[in-house]
Parts: C-alpha cells; sequence; structure tokens
C-alpha cells in the first residue's frame, strides 16, 4: 500500500491561507467481479472478461496429457451448441502430474490439430499453490468471489459463472462437458 502525502491551502476566518497537509492511502482496487479479470491468450492477445456480460462463462484448468484431455472435444461441441449464450475459456496448467509441459505455442497446435478447439484459450497458468493465478485465486476463495471455497483437485475442473459474472457451480474433472449436470444450468 502506498501513501501519497498531499499539500492544499485553504482560507481561514481572517483571511490569511494556511497550508494544510493531508495523507491519503493509496490501495489497488479489489477485484470483486470475474469481469475485473484480463489474462494473457494463448495466442498472446488479451482476454477481457468484461467482454463476456450477457453470457455465462465456463471457466476450466486444462492439460494436454492427462485422462480427461478428450473433454476437449466435448467442452468444444458444448461451446459450438451453446455460444450464442455461454463462453467457455480454458487455462492450461502443469499442476498435476507434469501433464501440461508444453509452450503455449505447442499448446494451441495440440488444441487446434487434435479437438478443433475455437473456444478462448488462455495462457498458461498455475492452478494452485503459492503461485496461482489471481483468478483462480478469486475463483477458489469465497472470501473472494462470495460463494464457494474450491480445491482443484486435478485437471479440468470446472466453473460456471451465469450471464452477471456471480459463480453458480464447481464441477470436479468427473462431470464431463455435455453432462446434464452442466446443460441443465445453460
Amino acid at each position: 500500500m502506498g501513501v501519497a502525502l498531499l499539500a492544499s491551502t485553504a482560507q481561514t476566518n481572517n483571511n490569511k491561507p494556511v497550508m494544510i497537509n493531508e495523507t491519503i492511502a493509496a490501495t489497488a482496487p479489489a477485484v470483486t467481479s470475474i469481469y475485473d479479470f484480463k489474462v494473457e491468450g494463448l495466442d498472446g492477445n488479451t482476454i477481457d472478461f468484461a467482454s463476456f456480460k450477457g453470457k455465462k462463462i465456463l471457466i476450466v484448468n486444462t492439460a494436454s496429457q492427462c485422462g480427461y484431455t478428450p473433454q476437449y472435444e466435448g467442452l468444444e461441441k458444448l461451446y459450438e451448441q451453446y455460444k450464442d449464450k455461454l463462453v467457455i475459456v480454458g487455462f492450461p496448467a502443469n499442476n498435476f502430474g507434469a501433464q501440461e509441459p508444453g509452450s503455449n505455442e505447442e499448446i494451441k497446435t495440440f488444441c487446434k490439430k487434435n479437438y478443433g478447439v475455437t473456444f478462448p484459450m488462455a495462457a498458461k497458468i498455475s492452478v494452485k499453490g503459492d503461485d496461482t493465478a489471481p483468478i483462480y485465486k478469486w475463483l477458489t476463495s469465497k472470501a473472494e468471489n462470495g460463494v464457494l471455497d474450491a480445491t482443484i483437485t486435478w485437471n479440468f475442473n470446472k466453473f460456471l459463472l451465469d450471464e452477471s459474472g456471480h459463480l453458480l457451480n464447481y464441477f470436479s474433472s468427473k462431470v464431463t462437458p455435455m453432462s446434464e449436470e452442466i446443460t441443465s444450468k445453460l
């Protein structure tokens, strides 16, 4: 937290100027909504969550060498079927079993070549531990998101947010993208 000292003048009753010193604490604005996040995309562009207002958002931590990797196919199908009211954002992460060792370019090529992924993919991040990305700190902390605490247990955990950016549900890896657990909420 920074502190700024401001100096200003004021007039007293006898019209003589006096110096007033005020100390104001400057703090970074708190993240209160998913719409406050901007993250780097696999392609180097910025993914601005504010641009998703009015649509539901499904956020998924992904990996290219995981038993759940075929869920990319279901994620793409879900995105294609509901893209008028849903956006999916994949977050590659290497937190579990070193199952996402590739570079951003390698991940992008893998997703496109093997699964035809067209939904937004963020640059590789950490979703667990001391180096957890801020968006995942927000998603997993009730103190920050106001709804629930969640622990990322493996790749392909999912968070569903409503059209106003409020967190609705957390789904484990075992819940497939096209399952009724997810589609019934769209």
